[in-house]
């Protein structure tokens, strides 16, 4: 069958944002409109119905190719069969007890979510209406921009630094009374920098005597080293912090949907009434069944960090600028501008991240399998010289 569908954003990105300076970067078209339009454009290129079509380099989406696990494919094909049924609330708070047993928290302060993008989508609805949320100019806002789209959020947005990082000072200067949460996101995207925890915990505990920080950590298990960088302990110090996290990047399961939130109880409540869906059967399943696959997760990590270090040895050869990652893509700079370089990737196949906002020197390459990886490096030298 012929099938093919487009790739289109979780949700439309269309609100009325604060404009700002931007550090480091050279401006192509009006800041209030890149706010408007949001950090994250659609993608152009088309797959199959079910993943990328043959012959085609995805390396523009930030999946993890390796998944599922064979440990979440049993799973899933046992759930299935089960599948004229809803799912069973004891599986959902099967999950939320092992998740809550691995960071040391109760159960009641997990919430089980379709992807982290259903988790930040209810948040922003959460916390949008009582005041601005207040974040740094490039990060992952889809789901702060859906709120906003529905007239139930402001977002204002701080510049970067000059080095490309997040201006903690400045986010903490930006909170008013009014202020209706911070939205973080470590290690960043599309950046791909990871704040060190002793910076971000000081901050975000800063910030949080103010108000809500959510912390989005989807790429977290991706860090040279997870535990001293997750700000999971502060909510168990009494911190007014949520952190939220997804099986869709590590776990390989970007297309099975599921992520979770870690807050106190209280604001776990809050979210559970304020959840759009329900999560599929073979969802929770998959995520019962890998979630402590330390073999896989250990395999993956290998993989993107093989990945990525050939991007970035490609780009020292070359020598481009980047930003160092701690996460399945790098940022990085080819002289041309992205959307050039994003044409002229497609039409070798490959698929790579266009312009993101007004940052149009700067362009975003995703960890797909090795091979895939390789074809992007040894176009990147010819297509930049053409």
């Amino acid at each position: 069958m012929g099938y093919r569908l487009t790739r289109r954003s979780l949700f439309s990105a269309s609100a009325s944002t604060v404009a700002v300076g931007l550090a480091g970067c050279a401006s192509t078209s009006p800041a209030a409109s890149a706010e408007a339009i949001g950090a994250f454009p659609l993608d152009p290129q088309s797959a199959s119905l079910f993943g990328p079509e043959p012959g085609l380099s995805l390396l523009s989406r930030n999946e993890n190719p390796y998944g599922p696990a064979s440990s979440a494919l049993e799973m899933i094909s046992a759930s299935a069969k089960k599948g004229a049924y809803y799912t069973n609330d004891e599986a959902t708070k099967t999950l939320a007890a092992m998740i809550a047993e691995r960071h040391g928290v109760a159960p009641e302060q997990v919430v089980i979510t379709t992807g982290s993008g259903e988790a930040l989508s209810a948040l922003a609805l959460i916390y949008g209406p009582k005041g601005p949320i207040v974040a740094p100019r490039l990060f992952w806002d889809t789901t702060a921009l859906y709120a906003a789209k529905l007239g139930m959020a402001e977002i204002i947005r701080i510049p970067l630094t000059e080095d490309m990082d997040i201006d903690l000072a400045g986010i903490d200067a930006a909170i008013t009374p009014e202020t209706g949460m911070v939205q973080l996101c470590n290690p960043n995207n599309p950046t791909g920098i990871a704040t060190p925890g002793s910076v971000i915990r000081a901050a975000v505990a800063k910030m949080a005597e103010k108000t809500t920080v959510v912390v989005d950590e989807a790429y977290i298990e991706l860090v040279d080293d997870e535990a001293s960088m997750t700000c999971v302990p502060l909510i168990k110090q009494g911190k007014n912090v949520i952190v939220t996290r997804t099986f869709s990047k590590i776990y390989g399961m970007a297309g099975i949907r599921v992520g979770y939130t870690i807050s106190s109880a209280e604001t776990a409540a809050a979210i559970r009434s304020t959840l759009m869906s329900w999560t599929p059967c073979t969802s929770i399943a998959a995520a019962i069944g890998c979630y402590n696959d330390t073999g896989f997760l250990d395999y993956s990590k290998s993989k993107i960090v093989e990945g990525r270090q050939m991007v970035t040895q490609t780009l020292d050869q070359l020598g481009l600028s980047y930003l160092k990652s701690q996460t399945n893509f790098v940022y990085f700079q080819s002289g041309l501008p992205a959307n050039d370089l994003q044409k002229a990737m497609a039409a070798e196949n490959i698929s790579i991240r266009g312009q993101y906002m007004d940052y149009t020197p700067w362009s975003r390459v995703s960890m797909g399998k090795l091979d895939d990886v390789e074809k992007f490096c040894k176009a990147l030298p010819r297509l930049i010289k053409a």
